[in-house]
């Protein structure tokens, strides 16, 4: 008898919760999407485009001094087959005295995770000093993205050091806003621009940016809001001193950490000048989708997320295929298109004021349709005699038989039911059959039952 159950083609994709949603009329989207590649539940943050009732007001941006653009590399591991590699303790943080190579000692163990030996994070390959190194890590499960920052990986055969984790582990299927940028508490792996993205082929950007800005010259800090805006749960550690501090105009109190930047929906693409391909595919992405501010550059530049793992990294990428490097200096933002269109794109950026958690990107008619529905994985391929079970049948419901956070959901993926449970619980059930996804300290499990 095949085991085949397409969980995963339903399940998240098709579970809206306190978003009200209206399609656009003539967008529809059949095809299927790799969790992989373009991860999280349709109406996560990071998939919702921008909706027609969105409110804008300009984001008022000083332009950098130092750099136009650099970018944060996001390190993107999904490769849960491959051996675990041990992860301990290390506290050189963004310190440059401080060797993020060398472990602190005693040795404390942050985690045994499935991370390829060849992919080398050190001084030797990262990109400036002390970058953020933030890295999602899908474990054996398939399901839950582990986060940390900052990573370092030195050496081939080695072990690795990381800084602060988010002990929140995310679903590849569920929302996926939270995560280990250290400025917002957002996602590693939402947003980023991927390495098979911004290509001569790849099409249009389908999922919101993130994004960075110098918090000195840009973020807005006062006593009510604390400097950030839903959906950032956090500000940097000085962002009460340091918000705004070198701002040498009016400030836009909208601006803090978390805002929602879009380009107008009024403004036309088509008459903002731009005269590089990646330029207009990144100027209609923003328009579509938005661009979440997740961090402060730390210092006078602009940054985007960009994938770095062990399926590529998209700066090497982008350059091999269009000439020219991702990252703007000043002097070639203004003598060359990509640098040219960056400067218009930033010019053009507003603040999507009404993003909330109940109208993410603004509500009304949406700008595209929503992401398809997930391919089907292995874990999905599950039957009615997997094993180990943590719920049997019994009279008018389920009896569980392990504890933890337990979801129920129905053939079609609509969640039935979420609640915590312990063993020797009875939950009353109607007859039908039903997905059941337990998460437990010592990780998550999924059974198929017939009641």
């Amino acid at each position: 008898m095949r085991k085949a159950f397409l969980l995963i083609l339903f399940l998240f994709s098709t579970h809206f919760t306190n978003v009200t949603v209206v399609f656009a009329q003539t967008k529809a989207v059949s095809e299927t999407r790799d969790p992989f590649m373009w991860p999280f539940s349709a109406t996560s943050i990071w998939n919702m485009p921008i909706g027609s009732n969105a409110n804008y007001v300009p984001a008022l941006l000083e332009m950098p001094t130092a750099k136009m653009l650099t970018l944060d590399e996001d390190l993107i591991v999904l490769t849960p087959d491959v051996t675990n590699m041990n992860i301990y303790w290390c506290t050189a943080f963004w310190d440059k005295t401080k060797d993020r190579c060398i472990a602190d000692q005693p040795l404390k163990l942050q985690g045994s995770l499935p991370i390829p030996q060849s992919f080398v994070v050190s001084p030797t390959t990262w990109d400036g000093t002390t970058p953020n190194a933030g890295i999602a890590v899908l474990l054996k499960d398939k399901h839950s993205i582990w986060q940390s920052q900052p990573f370092a990986h030195c050496s081939n055969g080695s072990d690795a050091t990381t800084g602060y984790v988010y002990t929140d582990n995310q679903d590849l299927y569920g929302d996926g806003y939270y995560g280990s940028h250290g400025g917002s508490h957002l996602s590693v792996l939402g947003g980023s621009i991927r390495v098979n993205e911004l290509t001569p082929t790849s099409g249009p950007i389908r999922h919101a940016i993130k994004m960075n800005i110098c918090g000195n010259k840009n973020f807005y800090y006062d006593n009510v809001y604390k400097g950030h805006r839903w959906p950032a749960l956090t500000v940097d550690a000085a962002a009460s001193t340091n918000y705004g501090s070198l701002r040498t105009t009016t400030p836009q109190p909208e601006c803090r950490m978390g805002a929602l930047m879009a380009i107008p929906a009024t403004v036309t693409i088509a008459s903002m000048g731009l005269e590089s391909p990646p330029g207009k595919i990144l100027a209609q992405a923003l328009q579509d989708y938005g661009g979440y501010v997740v961090d402060d550059t730390g210092w006078d530049v602009f940054a985007i997320e960009t994938e770095w793992g062990p399926n590529g990294r998209f700066r090497d990428i982008f350059k091999q295929n269009w000439g020219y490097d991702f990252v703007v200096s000043m002097s070639q933002s203004t003598s060359t298109i990509w640098g040219r269109d960056i400067v218009k794109i930033y010019k053009a950026l507003n603040i999507v004021t009404n993003n909330s958690a109940t109208s993410i990107g603004g509500g009304g008619t949406l700008r595209q349709a929503l992401a398809p529905a997930f391919i089907s994985t292995s874990i999905a391929d599950i039957n009615s005699d997997s094993t180990p079970k943590f719920v049997i049948p019994v009279s008018g419901g389920i009896k569980i038989i392990e504890s933890g956070n337990l979801q129920i959901y129905s053939i079609l993926g609509n969640v039935i039911k979420s609640e915590n449970v312990e063993v020797d619980h009875i939950i009353t059930i109607k007859q039908g059959t039903y997905i059941l996804r337990l998460e437990t300290r010592n990780g998550m499990k999924i059974q198929k039952i017939i009641i």
